[in-house]
């Protein structure tokens, strides 16, 4: 049996992180959601998640802020972006930063947990897990 993946979603968006939490558990994921960077920051156990999925536009520090932070932090966690403003620019910058992923909140919910599912059985099975 594969080692339970944690999975953090960083979205201002409450009914989306219960409804992406509820999802991400029905397919084995542990998911545990934070309504901001800055919350996702301040949480003691961050280093344990296998991955993010993160909103690009959040209240106080952005998604991509909060990438930039990690990365600069050396800390490489895999990142997928979800947005309602898929915005070229934001796009660009998530993509030269090293994002795992990035989509529309209005995706198809299976092409945005294959994403997920490559980044973080990749990490497991090269030892690299969180």
């Amino acid at each position: 049996m594969p080692p339970r993946v944690y999975v953090a979603i960083v979205d201002d968006d409450e009914s989306l992180c219960r409804s992406f939490s509820r999802l991400l558990r029905e397919v084995g994921f542990h998911a545990i959601a934070f309504h901001s960077a800055e919350e996702f920051l301040a949480d003691p156990l961050r280093a344990h998640f296998g991955c993010l999925v993160v909103d690009v536009q959040l209240l106080g520090m952005s998604g991509i802020q909060l990438h930039q932070k990690l990365v600069s932090g050396g800390d490489r966690v895999p990142v997928v972006y979800i947005t309602a403003h898929d915005d070229p620019a934001a796009r660009a910058e998530a993509i030269g930063i090293g994002c795992a992923g990035f989509f529309r909140k209005t995706d198809a919910a299976p092409e945005i947990l294959e994403a997920i599912r490559r980044v973080t059985f990749t990490d497991v099975s090269n030892g690299a897990g969180r």
